[in-house]
Formats: C-alpha cells, sequence, structure tokens
C-alpha cells in the first residue's frame, strides 16, 4: 500500500521580546491583583498551512513574574507560591486544536505549575499574519483562560477577620504572543 505524502511542517518560534503572560487574580473580597510572566518560549509546527493541525510547546520563566510590588514577588516565588527554586518553568504542551471558525481556535493542552500537570482549554484568537523590518513573517495571536491556583499546588491563602480569604481561587490568564517563521 502506498501511503498519501504528509503535509510538511512549518515551525514558528514564539519570541520572547513581543510575548507577554498577563493573569488577575483576587484579593480581598474588592480588589483585584494583576501580574505579568514576561519571559516565554516555545515551538508551534504547522502542517502546511493547517493551523488547526498544530502542535505547540512552550515554557514561561516563573522568575519573570512581576505585580508591581516585589515584597509580593518575592513570596509568589517562594515555596508557599510558585517555589522557582524547584519548579524555574511552567510548562504547556497541545493537545488538540479546534477550529471555532474565523480566526478563533480553541486549544486544549497539559499545563504544568509546580510540577502538576492539568488539561487547559484556551480560547485563542489569530491576530494575523505580518512581515518585519528583517523580512522575516511573523503570527500574532491572543489566548485567554481560566485556572483554580489550589488545582496546581498554590494553597496558600489567609483567613480575614470579617470571614472569607485574602486571595480567589481563580486566575484569570490572557497571553499576548508573536512568532516568527523559522527559516
Amino acid at each position: 500500500m502506498i501511503e498519501a505524502p504528509t503535509a510538511q511542517l512549518t515551525f514558528w518560534e514564539i519570541d520572547p521580546a513581543h510575548t507577554v503572560i498577563d493573569f488577575a487574580v483576587d484579593q480581598l473580597p474588592v480588589t483585584r491583583v494583576t501580574g505579568r510572566l514576561g519571559l516565554a518560549w516555545g515551538t508551534i509546527a504547522v502542517p502546511g498551512d493547517d493551523i488547526a493541525a498544530a502542535t505547540i510547546g512552550a515554557e514561561v520563566d516563573v522568575a519573570s513574574i512581576a505585580t508591581g510590588d516585589e515584597t509580593r514577588d518575592r513570596h509568589l516565588r517562594s515555596a508557599d507560591g510558585l517555589a522557582v527554586a524547584r519548579y524555574p518553568t511552567i510548562v504547556f504542551v497541545s493537545t488538540s486544536v479546534a477550529d471555532r471558525g474565523g480566526a478563533h481556535l480553541r486549544i486544549t493542552g497539559d499545563l504544568t505549575i509546580r510540577g502538576t500537570t492539568r488539561a487547559v482549554v484556551l480560547d485563542t484568537t489569530l491576530r494575523g499574519r505580518a512581515v518585519n523590518h528583517d523580512g522575516a513573517e511573523l503570527l500574532g495571536f491572543t489566548a485567554e483562560t481560566a485556572i483554580n491556583r489550589r488545582d496546581f499546588g498554590l494553597a496558600w491563602n489567609q483567613p480575614l477577620t470579617t470571614g472569607g480569604w485574602l486571595v480567589g481561587e481563580t486566575v484569570q490568564v490572557v497571553l499576548e504572543a508573536q512568532a516568527i517563521k523559522r527559516a
């Protein structure tokens, strides 16, 4: 039996200089704290031009976390938080990509934080393609998800005297990324 030829893979490298991950979590019953993870890298492998058949692997340098408050950032890097000394990266590996029509994709994958892996869904919008000043082809996208921090062992909290807890469980995540087509 003769097998049909498979589509050639096109590789895109996530550009750390043009990629950020913003997050937000409720603090106290009245405040939302935001932050950013700024150093991300990875690869997107696309068979032919079929972005819906892509596979994605990415890592984030956890030490890059910044919330605008160095005391809070040190706590988030500590063993109470993301335990950077033991788990220096957050890892995402896609398991499927579904075309949602237009420029919208639903990317499902395994997210590993603090050595714990859980399935997550990224609602993704392709922002478009362009060519930079060096002639390299670029791909831009935005991806959003929400995770429960306790699912990843991020259980630190403090009870409030008025009832409830200092830190909420749900973390909203928005990724703004640019990838460069590998020559």
